[in-house]
């Protein structure tokens, strides 16, 4: 599983020129699920990125998590984060799950992130979306499977 996370003062996703999710300050997050992911994965990333002190606080320092600034999230599929460029110019995907099994793992993580955050927008599933953001920072962090192997999470 990868998630790249974008803090952001705005995003939104549209398709075929109509706006299908739009969110103010927050997370734009993009996720590429693997063929080996699970629920128990899913579960991980999840409570990482919801947990991610990577908002400021009166300080100026990044002490502080989504719920603690009332942030919004956006969720996109993004299939093209397993793509393997090692061979060739043209990038292979046959580490990204399978699109029934990603859809329904990706369903799973926007399920469980409505559970924690108050306002979770979503792209759709497989389609051809543009994704315009205003990045706040810039801060981007990328969580992969190495997260899995640390001791804390």
């Amino acid at each position: 599983m990868k998630f790249v996370i974008q803090r952001v003062l705005e995003s939104k996703v549209t398709i075929d020129g109509e706006t299908v999710g739009s969110i103010g300050r927050g997370l734009m997050v993009l996720i590429g699920i693997g063929r080996d992911d699970t629920k128990e994965t899913a579960d991980k990333f999840v409570r990482k990125m919801i947990g991610l002190r990577i908002f400021e606080d009166e300080e100026g320092k990044t002490n502080l998590a989504l719920k603690d600034v009332d942030g919004q999230l956006l969720l996109i599929s993004q299939f093209t984060l397993y793509a393997d460029c090692r061979r060739g110019n043209r990038p292979g995907f046959t580490d990204a799950a399978p699109p029934a099994e990603a859809e329904a793992l990706y369903d799973y993580i926007v399920d469980a992130c409505r559970r924690e955050v108050s306002v979770v927008q979503t792209g759709a599933f497989g389609a051809d979306m543009k994704v315009p953001l205003v990045n706040d920072g810039p801060f981007t962090i990328v969580l992969d499977e190495s997260i899995l192997k640390k001791g804390r999470q």
